[in-house]
């Protein structure tokens, strides 16, 4: 049976470049065979700042944004985040996502595929990280990092990734489905 991996696309930013960079990720991980893969764009969730009356921890949800989400995230095996970099931190939109729900996160892994400027985005993955683990979540050492990712789109926006990055991608996911693996008794329980 195939693990459900989550692909979320962690900008809302009109423009972004991180939908074209996880349909890309989509369809490798189709063809890596071992996961099903869903996008999951944080953007169509509307979720916004933190509006929930209750801590996530007791999931008494109360607004229909945050059930829908929940159910989304709840169903995952492992997840990807597909992150930019802005001001040097990780996208707000990312943050906000992650805080709105507890238990839904508890022993996920999860790998950065970050895009940014000079850096790649690893600003952002690393800022990353922690708040990941403070939810639960198994952020793997193995991720994936665009720098200049503008100059990787070709004239019509679309990415043809490298050699390169189709390498990291294939150790990136081979990598969490090992963990996810690892993890499902815990998840079960």
């Amino acid at each position: 049976m195939k693990h459900l991996l989550n692909i979320i696309i962690g900008s809302t930013r009109p423009g972004r470049a991180g939908s074209v960079f996880a349909e890309w990720l989509e369809t490798f991980a189709r063809e890596h065979g071992k996961f099903e893969p869903v996008l999951t764009d944080i953007a169509a969730f509307g979720l916004p700042v933190l509006d929930e009356p209750y801590h996530p921890r007791l999931g008494n949800y109360q607004n229909d944004h945050t059930k829908v989400w929940s159910k989304a995230i709840d169903a995952a095996d492992a997840l990807v985040f597909v992150a930019p970099e802005y001001n040097y931190f990780v996208a707000p939109a990312i943050v906000n996502a992650i805080d709105y729900l507890a238990r839904e996160w508890k022993y996920k892994p999860a790998a950065i595929f970050s895009y940014g400027g000079v850096s790649g985005g690893l600003r952002a993955a690393q800022a990353l990280k922690p708040l990941l683990t403070a939810v639960g979540i198994m952020p793997i050492p193995e991720g994936v990092a665009l720098p200049l990712y503008q100059k990787l789109l070709d004239e019509n926006g679309a990415f043809d990734a490298s050699e390169q990055v189709r390498g990291g991608t294939k150790t990136m996911l081979d990598e969490l489905l090992r963990w996810s693996e690892a993890l499902k008794p815990m998840r079960a329980a």
